[in-house]
């Protein structure tokens, strides 16, 4: 019984030493998969106080303060009107005041 205990007590701690070891190799390996650890995959950004610009570079391409605010303004422009969001919105007001007006039928 003590030798069936004893061995019992061995295979657990081996398994949980196997458990532990294989999740801290699955968490590197995602790491890794991330690009934590890359050196190709720097980011910097800096803000000069003189001009209120901010300068950022990633993966080694320089973009401006300026360069942002462009693609914000096109971006604006493209989603100026969009169909189902206009729709949703429609939809969304109806069944408010369709509840609103079920609620206070009921209620009267």
């Amino acid at each position: 019984m003590k030798m069936f205990m004893l061995k019992s007590i061995c295979l657990a701690a081996i398994m949980l030493i196997a458990v532990l070891t294989c999740m801290q190799l699955a968490s590197s390996g995602i790491q890794k998969m991330k690009g934590y650890e890359d050196p190709n995959f720097e980011t910097a950004v800096s803000f000069h106080e003189k001009d209120n610009t901010v300068k950022a570079s990633i993966l080694g391409k320089d973009i401006s303060s300026h360069d942002i605010a462009a693609k914000k303004k096109k971006l604006e422009e493209l989603s100026a009107f969009n169909f189902f969001s206009s729709m949703g919105k429609k939809l969304s007001n109806g069944i408010t005041s369709a509840s609103e007006k079920l609620i206070q039928f009921i209620a009267e």
